[in-house]
């Protein structure tokens, strides 16, 4: 059983739920709950698919094309930063929300939130550091079992927030992006000193 537990504990705390959930609830504050529910889905399955990717994969590709976990880290700082400037500024970020009556599917789900939200630079360096260390077995196991502990907390985290009124989700949602933009500026920190 250790190798799954020192698997998981690692991807558990770089995947960070307690810190992506109220980012995922401001960038959601407004929609619908079938809304919801179609981008959860979204997001679980593109962070699933990047994942299992990384596991088998990983250091092929990093290898093929050149990069490294610095240029993750910029290049998703630098999303998650017009992401949030976007909310904060501009307020209409949620225009690009997915609604039952759409007939184009949104890729919020895709990008921010399935990537690098989900499965982020920390995620993914934890991905490849525990394959090589433990095996793709455990590796799998953790990420399964991380993954559905992350679909369980956008599918009812909401629900928590709603109970506390509509006034106090959206200042939330405000202050969750103001954090979503300390957080891209961190990482574009690290990924450029990290290059250095």
């Amino acid at each position: 059983m250790n190798p799954y537990i020192e698997s998981f504990l690692p991807l558990f705390v770089a995947m960070n739920l307690p810190g992506v959930l109220p980012i995922f609830m401001g960038l959601t504050d407004g929609m619908t709950e079938v809304a919801r529910r179609k981008l959860v889905l979204q997001a679980s399955s593109t962070a699933f698919g990047v994942a299992v990717l990384i596991l088998f994969a990983g250091q092929v590709i990093f290898q093929t094309m050149g990069i490294t976990i610095d240029d993750l880290r910029v290049g998703g700082g630098l999303i998650l930063l017009v992401l949030a400037i976007t909310d904060l500024i501009f307020g209409d970020f949620r225009q690009r929300s997915p609604d039952e009556d759409d007939k184009e599917t949104s890729t919020i789900g895709i990008v921010p939130i399935g990537i690098p939200l989900t499965i982020g630079p920390a995620a993914i360096t934890t991905i490849i550091v525990s394959q090589q260390s433990f095996g793709y077995v455990p590796s799998l196991v953790s990420l399964l079992i991380n993954l559905t502990l992350i679909t369980v907390g956008f599918l009812y985290g909401p629900r928590l927030i709603l109970k506390l009124g509509a006034d106090t989700a959206k200042a939330i949602a405000k202050v969750t992006s103001l954090f979503l933009a300390a957080i891209a500026v961190a990482m574009i920190r690290v990924g450029i000193v990290g290059m250095l």
